[in-house]
């Protein structure tokens, strides 16, 4: 598969394990994405990009390089572009993302107004093109699709050349739990416009109710997979090509590389309907 059409999928560290416990399995596994999420919950301990020394970073990154993994870093939730200490936490998880060589920085989209938020974004912008950065914004559940739309129409308006480093970071089971597209995720998706740059994915399910997380496979679309057929055709006829996280670390861990096997078909039955199309 070219690189230019290439879907990474990979997965996520868990604030109740070592980070290099999720990231040592996706090196075993053969994983070609991973993200790493320095942040914690009620429930247990967390870690932060600070507990992470040189050495460490300087390993992740050879790792990735020699497997070729991409590399993302979800910014801790204190992270806020809009006040001084979310500005520092965000700074320190900009610079492990650096460090280890990842491609993406994905930060929560706040829940205030477009232009508002818009402004902070562009002043990020600078500094991680710098760097070779990415930055991802992710929809959380109160974030209408049109919301998004207006963000990115703002971001092209005020400047267009830093508006190039930053793109949505598309949240399926946030999608399905906004209260517009309710267990209609696709439904959120083709709500937003073509001019939207979708540049990272988290895969997660849940019923509608609330945030669970549930493992690909393992909920409804488990139980029907055409949603997930639908998002996959959908992505390749936005031709993306970025990293597809599954936000999980779950027990058995094998859950992980079931989902990216079939995941992976897929994707590679709608890349292939796609290139009989373009061909006919």
């Amino acid at each position: 598969m070219a690189e230019s059409s290439r879907i990474h999928i990979g997965n996520q560290t868990a604030f109740y394990v070592a980070p290099l416990q999720p990231f040592a399995f996706a090196v075993e596994q053969g994983f070609d994405a991973f993200e790493f999420f320095p942040d914690g919950s009620a429930e247990g301990p967390s870690w932060a990009t600070a507990d992470v020394p040189p050495e460490i970073r300087a390993f992740i990154r050879e790792q990735a390089k020699r497997r070729d993994i991409r590399l993302s870093v979800h910014a801790s939730l204190a992270a806020d572009p809009m006040t001084a200490s979310g500005l520092r936490v965000l700074a320190r998880d900009v610079a492990f993302a650096r460090d280890i060589g990842a491609q993406v920085v994905n930060l929560h989209l706040a829940p205030v107004e477009p232009q508002v938020f818009g402004r902070a974004v562009l002043l990020l912008a600078a500094p991680l093109q710098a760097v070779g950065l990415q930055l991802s914004l992710e929809n959380i559940i109160a974030t209408a699709p049109e919301d998004i739309n207006a963000l990115f129409a703002d971001l092209r308006a005020r400047d267009q050349v830093r508006a190039r480093s930053v793109g949505l970071c598309l949240d399926i089971g946030h999608a399905n739990l906004f209260e517009g597209t309710r267990n209609d995720y696709l439904g959120y998706l083709d709500r937003l416009s073509d001019r939207v740059p979708i540049v990272h994915v988290h895969l997660h399910e849940n019923r509608g109710d609330h945030d669970s997380h549930m493992m690909l496979f393992t909920g409804p679309a488990g139980e029907n997979p055409l949603g997930i057929e639908g998002l996959a055709r959908r992505l390749i006829e936005r031709s993306y090509s970025g990293s597809i996280i599954f936000e999980q670390w779950p027990r058995p861990s094998s859950l992980l590389s079931m989902a990216r096997n079939r995941l992976r078909a897929i994707i590679e039955v709608a890349q292939s309907a796609k290139g009989n199309k373009t061909r006919a």
